[in-house]
């Protein structure tokens, strides 16, 4: 039995975090990608910008915890803190979702 409680409380924590948030809608995310975060993230996720970090298929629950970071001053950046703490929640719901949606590949080297 202890070795569910882990599980158990990773589980709560993302059902909990789930409902605070209303769901992202695909269309209005591109719109906010291609407006707000296309010159260094790209619209397709993938970073134009050698210092900022592809986004394509990024996890929801990570976009969201560090665009809210970004907003709140927990975490400083000087472009994303501006850029964080103008998108509404929404509109971050959205951009999130838009991200996460983009199916990516990989291809392993020989």
């Amino acid at each position: 039995m202890t070795d569910a409680w882990p599980f158990l409380a990773v589980s709560l924590l993302i059902l909990g975090s789930a409902g605070s948030v209303a769901a992202g809608d695909l269309a209005a995310g591109r719109s906010v990608a291609e407006t707000v975060c296309a010159t260094c993230h790209g619209v397709d996720g993938i970073a134009v910008a050698p210092d900022a970090p592809h986004l394509a298929g990024e996890n929801r629950l990570y976009l969201r915890a560090q665009l809210r970071a970004f907003r709140s001053g927990r975490r400083q950046h000087p472009q994303m803190s501006i850029i964080a703490q103008a998108l509404t929640d929404q509109e971050l719901a959205d951009v999130v979702a838009w991200y996460e949606a983009i199916q990516i590949t990989a291809v392993m080297p020989d």
